[in-house]
């Protein structure tokens, strides 16, 4: 299994408790850290570097799965 496959079974964005796509809230419920923290810090970061925020955002957004397609046992 390469590295990346093993983030994708670990990581998924969280639909039911997401604003937008459920990237934040996916990163909060991996990390334990509440969203609200990450969501804040993800303002700031665009404020000084939109597009690269934006940009990274938006492929976290495609390429993590959203929560009722990941199979954890695997």
């Amino acid at each position: 299994m390469t590295s990346f496959n093993r983030i994708r079974n670990r990581m998924a964005r969280d639909t039911q408790n997401g604003w937008l796509g459920g990237v934040c809230a996916g990163f909060g419920r991996t990390l334990n850290i509440d969203p609200k923290f990450l969501r804040a810090g993800l303002v700031i970061l665009a404020v000084l570097s939109p597009k690269i925020v934006i940009a990274a955002y938006v492929v976290a957004w495609i390429l993590l799965p959203a929560q009722n397609e990941v199979d954890y046992t695997a």
